[in-house]
């Protein structure tokens, strides 16, 4: 881990609340530019600081939704906060509610490789998948009693589930 990731671990509440100021100004000048209403709620938790953007019926932010889409605006988000800050950023972005539909389809994927170690597999691996993906399947495996190890290197790294010690 770098200084700059370590430092980006360690910070207050005040400085995680700065990053997301910092990112839904990014976020409301892109959503200009594109045409798009929406409306940006900011937390702090866990370490990180959360974008999200909503918008009521009939606003079009499905355009980007997508969850490759939020992943690379996610990215942009980050570069940008990191400029202002100097301050490597973890912040997570959702749009539309696309963070909780990939939960949700996370969710699926455990429980499909669950009921594979029920059915007498030594183990289940899942799909490469980025780290912050990765932490949620840890949290959702660690909550069906399971076992849960990253595996592989950049692209190709994936989470391993298996019954546990």
């Amino acid at each position: 881990m770098t200084d700059v990731q370590h430092e980006a671990e360690n910070r207050s509440i005040a400085q995680l609340e700065e990053e997301g100021d910092i990112a839904a100004d990014y976020i409301e000048e892109l959503l200009d530019i594109c045409d798009l209403d929406g409306d940006i709620d900011i937390d702090a938790r866990n370490g990180r600081a959360y974008v999200s953007v909503n918008a009521g019926e009939g606003a079009n932010l499905n355009l980007l939704s997508k969850p490759e889409t939020v992943s690379a605006l996610q990215e942009l988000t980050r570069l940008a906060v990191q400029t202002k800050t100097g301050v490597f950023s973890r912040l997570i972005l959702d749009i539309g509610g696309s963070r909780d539909a990939r939960r949700n389809e996370l969710a699926d994927l455990v429980n499909r490789a669950v009921e594979r170690l029920e059915a007498g597999a030594a183990e289940a691996a899942l799909p490469p998948m980025s780290s912050y993906e990765r932490k949620l399947v840890h949290d959702l495996v660690s909550e069906r009693g399971f076992h849960s190890e990253s595996r592989g290197e950049g692209a190709d790294r994936h989470t391993v589930i298996t019954r546990g010690a």
